[in-house]
């Protein structure tokens, strides 16, 4: 099963990740409320080119939690404290949350990125969205673990009963529900970086998300590719909110082609 829990190895700073492969670095960020363990599709498939490493989020998985408090600069600069051994460049994946913190580290460790992915990531949420979204952050404030399903629901649609519905579940109803609360706080409040800095972005970006995909739309993954001056995008046709899970060998085709550099980055991918 690709998304069992796999061996941790501890990184500076209390964040565990996955390690697997040898080669250039490739380091992969997943959204809240999952683990690591939700890049088992792509994992295998980029060990064998490149030396993976897999962060926990901090307060997901084996990791420890920041303080709540802390905003997505300080999210990056966990993860960047937690790499700082690895030799750059790096090519850098993010999911959801951890698309917005691989494009923030792009920005902010500009010398470190030699190429960045951003999987289903927002791009200035229209006001009705931004206020359901930190609605739904609100909530979580509250005491007694919140019904999963809902979640799921967004994620997947109406069939949840599918094995990346269920490791997703699973890592849901598992979650520290504090550091589960900051993330999604964090989620609801953040964006991708300034368009100014997104203009300015000097390396290779790609920008992937489902063709179903409610939230993380086409649309904004599409403008985000034409902001950024070596931007692409990828549109998984059928795939939603989870496309890396139920659509791996679609995404591990994009991210390798990317990673590797083998064509030439620019325009729409769809």
């Amino acid at each position: 099963m690709m998304w069992t829990t796999r061996p941790r190895s501890d990184l500076p700073g209390g964040i565990s990740a996955v390690r697997k492969g040898r080669g250039d670095p490739v380091i992969l960020i997943h959204g809240v409320g999952l683990t690591a363990d939700s890049w088992g599709g792509q994992i295998d498939a980029l060990a064998e080119r490149f030396a993976v490493t897999a962060v926990d989020l901090p307060g997901h998985g084996a990791s420890a939690r920041l303080d709540p408090a802390a905003g997505i600069r300080d999210w990056v600069d966990a993860i960047a404290s937690a790499v700082a051994d690895i030799a750059p460049p790096y090519r850098i994946a993010g999911h959801s949350l951890g698309a917005l913190l691989a494009l923030h580290f792009a920005v902010r460790y500009p010398e470190r990125c030699g190429r960045v992915a951003a999987l289903n990531t927002i791009y200035r949420r229209a006001p009705e969205a931004a206020r359901s979204v930190q609605a739904r952050a609100e909530s979580l404030s509250g005491t007694g673990r919140p019904d999963p399903t809902p979640t799921l629901e967004r994620w997947f649609g109406a069939d949840l009963g599918g094995a990346p519905a269920q490791a997703c579940r699973t890592w849901l109803e598992t979650v520290d529900l504090a550091a589960y609360a900051d993330a999604y706080r964090l989620f609801a409040h953040a964006d991708s970086p300034e368009d100014a800095a997104l203009s300015g972005l000097p390396c290779p970006a790609l920008f992937l998300t489902g063709g179903a995909e409610p939230n993380s739309t086409p649309d904004m993954s599409r403008m985000l590719a034409d902001r950024v001056p070596r931007g692409r995008s990828v549109i998984v046709p059928d795939a939603a909110h989870m496309a890396m899970m139920t659509h791996p060998a679609a995404v591990n085709a994009a991210l390798l082609e990317f990673f590797t550099g083998e064509t030439m980055v620019g325009g729409h991918g769809d």
